[in-house]
């Protein structure tokens, strides 16, 4: 799974380097962004082949990312990731299609085999 394309959304800057970083030296191709519309647009621009997104961001939070790339692109998986545990988050995002919903600070093995499996599952929906 060399090269698999994610869109890395969050508004913590240090974060998203942090992840294309490491995600990057385990042979993920990676664009990152701050903020929902901005992923948005990359997703206008490019093809990925899986979202990893906060949940909890100013403006275009992460549940409303996955409801709009449910609608718009139903093959792209979503991976959820957030600092702030909630059940109620968990179940919308699930309820919207979410492929997993994961808690700050993952660890990168487990994120590298969450993100794995999610491209799989959207390849075998395609």
């Amino acid at each position: 799974m060399e090269g698999v394309r994610v869109l890395i959304v969050d508004d913590e800057p240090e974060l998203v380097s942090a992840l294309q970083e490491r995600l990057s030296l385990r042979g993920f191709s990676t664009r990152g962004v701050t903020d929902g519309t901005a992923a948005l647009a990359c997703l206008a621009e490019e093809p990925f082949d899986v979202v990893l997104a906060d949940v909890k961001m100013p403006g275009l939070g992460g549940l409303d990312l996955v409801r709009t790339i449910k609608t718009e692109r139903p093959n792209i998986p979503v991976v959820l990731l957030t600092g702030h545990s909630s059940a109620q988050d968990a179940a919308s995002g699930s309820d919207l299609g979410a492929f997993e919903y994961l808690m700050k600070p993952v660890k990168i093995d487990d994120l590298v085999r969450v993100l794995r499996a999610a491209v799989a599952r959207g390849e075998d929906s395609k």
